[in-house]
């Protein structure tokens, strides 16, 4: 592999201990200024009380961007005001297209060992911002892996593709901003090599420490990387990151609450439409 080729650490940014929902307490790493752009936010549940996190998530409206939500231990129950009810539970996921409004709930479910679980925000292009919402579970039989000894990639969404040729497609294929996602876990001494050329490529490290080109990114980090068409993963002691990659939008940003839209006004007529009571209606 081309030292050339390789993708290196542009920017280190820590999660933060945060808390959402009724009392839940995360870890978030967030940018509204188009800095992670797709991205938009990450956020990390995880812990053995479940004071921390049983208050859930009531219900509550979103426009504009879209949610996928991994479980690793523990699981999450989802409703929302188009009809839609299930549960996912460790190895699952859930994507969210919000669109032009949903409103939904999320309640935690606990195991041996507590809740842990990711949830990404993905910003919707100005063009899909008020598409009709739409909801999809997946199961962990569903998502592809890729294995070299005690070194996975589990594909979640986007397609992946190993340094030796061997690749596999996340069945999640209309992540916003033609954004992938993976789970990777490395054993001790493990390494993984892929190809990796997509615009914004951003690693989350939530277990041990990775080492991504010639920086070692500890547990807590999500690092940016800079151009390139090679990613280079290696592990000490063993280590467990998201992958993440898209295709930046570039258009401008504005937030408020659960609503991502383009510019003030919009926000202005997000806030009417759910206090009028129209968000729930579908505006079809």
């Amino acid at each position: 592999m081309s030292a050339s080729q390789l993708r290196q650490v542009q920017q280190l940014q820590p999660s933060r201990p945060s808390q959402d929902g009724d009392g839940v307490k995360i870890r978030r790493i967030h940018d509204f200024g188009g800095g992670l752009d797709p991205f938009l936010m990450l956020d990390e549940l995880g812990s053995e009380r479940p004071d921390d996190y049983i208050g859930g998530f009531p219900p509550h409206p979103h426009r504009g961007m879209q949610t996928l939500t991994y479980v690793l231990h523990g699981g999450l129950t989802h409703e929302d005001h188009l009809g839609h009810s299930s549960t996912i539970r460790a190895g699952d996921a859930q994507w969210m297209h919000t669109g032009r409004g949903i409103i939904h709930s999320e309640m935690p479910l606990t195991d041996s060992q507590g809740l842990h679980a990711f949830q990404l925000w993905i910003n919707l292009a100005a063009s899909e911002k008020m598409s009709a919402p739409t909801y999809r579970d997946v199961r962990a039989v569903e998502m592809p892996q890729l294995v070299e000894g005690d070194s996975r990639l589990v594909a979640l969404g986007g397609h992946w593709r190993r340094d030796d040729g061997e690749a596999v497609d996340g069945p999640l294929d209309a992540l916003a901003g033609r954004g992938g996602v993976a789970h990777v876990h490395l054993g001790a001494g493990g390494d993984m090599a892929l190809q990796a050329d997509a615009p914004i490529l951003l690693v989350y490290v939530f277990a041990g420490e990775l080492d991504i080109g010639e920086t070692r990114v500890p547990a807590g980090q999500l690092a940016r990387l800079g151009s390139g068409s090679r990613l280079a993963l290696t592990s000490a002691e063993g280590a467990d990151a998201l992958l993440l990659t898209g295709i930046p939008h570039g258009e401008p940003i504005a937030h408020y609450g659960p609503f991502v839209m383009n510019h003030q006004h919009e926000l202005e007529q997000a806030l009417r439409d759910y206090r009028d009571g129209h968000f729930a209606e579908g505006m079809a």
